[in-house]
């Protein structure tokens, strides 16, 4: 069996330029459900309508597709 090789990545406490797609993400989650609020206060309805919302904005890293329309391109590619 060959050796997998895994690349691990480190980023610095409070540098948030080191990992910009996760700063991303929290300020999309952040239109949401603000800062220190917690996530148990909110009804699993309002998290499922929230996911989808998210799901629904177009991305520039994915040509201003929607990750929904990106995840739909790819299953048809398996598909075909």
């Amino acid at each position: 069996m060959k050796d997998q090789a895994t690349h691990v990545y480190y980023t610095h406490p409070y540098a948030a330029w080191e990992r910009p797609t996760n700063e991303c993400h929290n300020e999309i989650n952040r239109k949401f459900i603000p800062k220190r609020q917690p996530i148990a206060n909110y009804s699993r309805t309002f998290i499922r309508q929230m996911i989808q919302a998210i799901d629904h904005l177009p991305r520039k890293i994915l040509n201003y597709r929607t990750p929904a329309e990106a995840f739909k391109r790819e299953l048809q590619k398996l598909a075909d």
